[in-house]
């Protein structure tokens, strides 16, 4: 790996660590206001699809050309790859494009 391509995947990780600080930044603040904040994506408009795993049955999604699709993995991004919403837990996978959610019992 060359000094350039080191320094270019530095400053993304650097980039990603202030945009996740500012998303959680954003959150204590509306909750210290006492300010709900509105989910910005709605999962049952991106395509999910049956899986299997280690840990039993789940549903997965690559919908990458949806936008509810895009920014539930901005929001997932700015909780460190995994949450829990509306009785669902959601993930993403290491490739960064899928994401797995299990409902929650």
């Amino acid at each position: 790996m060359s000094d350039s391509d080191k320094l270019l995947e530095a400053s993304l990780d650097f980039v990603n660590a202030v945009e996740s600080a500012c998303v959680n930044f954003k959150r204590y603040v509306a909750k210290e206001k006492g300010v709900e904040e509105k989910p910005s994506w709605d999962s049952s408009k991106i395509e999910w699809t049956q899986a299997e795993g280690s840990k039993g049955a789940y549903e997965r999604s690559e919908d990458v050309n949806n936008l509810q699709f895009k920014a539930m993995l901005k929001d997932l991004a700015s909780h460190s790859g995994k949450m829990q919403r509306n009785g669902y837990f959601y993930w993403t996978f290491q490739n960064g494009s899928t994401v797995g959610r299990k409902r929650r019992k």
